[in-house]
């Protein structure tokens, strides 16, 4: 039987195992759970799409709100756990007690504010989120949910950050696929049995969010090596939270600036029927289910990376970002090839009856795919700049590809080019952001290669 993780074995683990071992180690539960919890927002799309094409970009429409609610809850999980796991690191467990029982309360206070007035606004929300006449009934019913589990599905995102910047990913995989597997299940009974629609998808992960908060709520209190959540380490200073901030920013402008191009996007795709916004909805959440697969990765680099910066091991951190590169790009030139060969079938797959989302998503998603292995250098530049504590840069890299360059494609292109620049407007984006990273992070590998021979 195998010993529990203590926390020294972690930080043995963390700081001295190879880094192609430590680093999958850590990385596959995590993948498992983005997998799982692409599969589930690809459930949600499929189940509520076979209620008709208004009813699909409802789901996209609503899950803008989602990306910004999960973008706080990663401004704050991420900067928590950075700062935890550099912390640990150092060897200050009273330091990281500190950042772990802060930022989990401070979720959950901003999800209950984020609820009261998603609720009270719930109109004007939807609408400004791009609903047409047509989406808004939808729309509302799916909206209305979603903000009664805001301040569950925001703690739950800081719990999963703050396990895995401790090393422990396989604790925040069991309550984050648990969540996704249940939510999988409960669709089609809300929906078609309990005949509820699109607001019965809503409350299928609603319910589903809740048991994951539960779940993840005892493995942080009960499992051995976690730091427990304790009302008493809750001490909120200028200082603490200036650091959660700086470290936690560049979550907020990705996912944020994401939700906002997403918003861009729906409004721009607008004109051209509910048939575009649908189907880039489901191209949108397909790709977010192949970069689930490098995001997981990452995320199994991020506490390696964090803890070797914190106890000066720089030549350590390189190893593991250049490992992690190579390795996401060659699963992004794998995943995307494939796609490529299957992308009318998989769009087929959630609109069978609608020929015209058929032909606007398929063109998107082989548009999209072709630059597609850029991601894998992008993504680990975003999370190895935040993991080592360089906020600014490392924000600059976050919202490159939704903010710096896809807002003004999507404001531009399809003034010049109709709904052809729509779809043309994230590969160009990605090549724009690809060139971006790559500069900001050779400079800092040189920094990180001159304190390494020191």
């Amino acid at each position: 039987m195998k010993s529990p993780m203590t926390a020294q074995k972690r930080n043995d683990m963390l700081l001295n195992d190879p880094v192609s071992r430590v680093i999958p180690k850590l990385a596959i539960p995590t993948i498992i759970s983005m997998l799982i919890t692409s599969i589930y927002n690809m459930a949600d799309t499929f189940f509520v799409s076979q209620l008709g094409t208004s009813a699909s970009a409802a789901v996209g429409v609503i899950f803008s709100a989602m990306a910004i609610i999960q973008a706080i809850a990663f401004t704050i999980g991420m900067g928590s756990g950075t700062n935890v796991s550099q912390a640990l690191g150092a060897g200050d467990e009273e330091k990281a007690r500190r950042f772990v029982s802060t930022g989990f309360f401070t979720a959950f206070g901003v999800g209950i504010v984020i609820a009261i007035f998603g609720l009270a606004h719930i109109d004007g929300i939807v609408r400004f989120l791009g609903a047409t006449e047509t989406i808004a009934p939808y729309a509302r019913d799916y909206a209305t949910y979603i903000f009664y589990a805001a301040p569950f599905m925001m703690c739950s995102f800081v719990m999963n950050n703050l396990l895995r910047f401790e090393g422990l990913a396989a604790y925040a995989m069991v309550g984050i696929a648990t969540g996704g597997v249940l939510n999988m299940l409960l669709d089609p009974l809300f929906i078609f049995a309990l005949g509820l629609g699109t607001a019965g998808a809503a409350i299928a992960t609603a319910l589903s969010q809740c048991v994951s908060f539960t779940i993840l709520l005892l493995m942080t209190n009960l499992r051995p090596g976690a730091i427990s959540i304790r009302p008493r380490d809750v001490k909120p200073s200028a200082a603490l939270y200036g650091r959660i901030l700086y470290n936690g920013i560049p979550s907020l402008g990705r996912q944020g600036i994401a939700s906002v191009s997403t918003i861009l996007l729906n409004t721009t795709a607008g004109p051209y029927g509910d048939a575009a916004i649908a189907a880039m909805s489901i191209v949108n959440r397909f790709l977010m289910f192949i970069n689930s697969t490098v995001i997981g990765f990452g995320q199994g680099f991020q506490p390696v990376c964090a803890f070797s910066y914190g106890a000066g091991k720089y030549s350590r951190v390189r190893e593991a970002f250049w490992y992690c590169v190579k390795v996401a790009t060659l699963i992004l030139i794998v995943l995307g090839g494939v796609s490529l060969l299957l992308s009318r079938s998989i769009v087929t797959v959630f609109r069978r009856d609608d020929p015209l989302v058929i032909e606007i998503g398929t063109l998107a998603l082989r548009l999209q795919l072709l630059t597609l292995p850029l991601w894998g250098f992008i993504t680990m530049s975003n999370m190895f700049t935040q993991s080592i504590g360089y906020g600014v840069r490392a924000t600059i890299i976050s919202i490159s590809r939704q903010g710096l360059f896809l807002i003004p494609a999507l404001l531009v292109l399809p003034r010049l080019f109709g709904l052809l620049g729509i779809q043309c407007a994230a590969p160009i984006s990605d090549t724009c952001s690809f060139v971006l990273a790559f500069a900001i992070v050779g400079g800092i590998l040189r920094q990180l290669s001159q304190k390494a021979d020191k």
